[in-house]
């Protein structure tokens, strides 16, 4: 019986960890969606982090506690990454991101976490165009 409780536990750990990988395209001087959303629903936005990391671990946007939180945001998404702050309570935590250039393709992680939860989804940028 112990080793089934086990089990249990240890699957329920794994299942708030998981990752998932996402492929989107954009075209230069357009704009795109880098979707992020929490599996978990039921947990308040104000008791969470959500961090948005480029492919060089650059910050692209935080939310911490529910509120934007920009002092440390790279230079290079000043005024080009935005969310939707009416999502949070849904659970999403998707960036736009505006004026792509080819330099933005690549690697991009977003971390969700709470005390009980944690979340970690990458989305791979392609740039199409001239």
């Amino acid at each position: 019986m112990i080793i089934g409780w086990c089990f249990i536990c240890v699957f329920a750990v794994l299942i708030n960890k998981v990752s998932l990988d996402v492929k989107v395209v954009g075209f230069t001087g357009s704009s795109v969606v880098l979707p992020c959303s929490s599996i978990q629903h039921d947990l308040k936005p104000q008791d969470m982090h959500v961090l948005w990391r480029d492919k060089d671990s650059e910050t692209i946007y935080d939310l911490i506690e529910g509120k934007d939180s920009l002092e440390t945001q790279d230079p290079r998404y000043k005024n080009r990454a935005q969310t939707f702050p009416e999502e949070y309570e849904r659970g999403n935590f998707s960036i736009k991101l505006s004026n792509l250039t080819h330099a933005d393709a690549g690697e991009f992680n977003c971390f969700i976490t709470h005390s009980s939860y944690s979340n970690q989804e990458t989305v791979w940028l392609f740039i199409n165009g001239v």
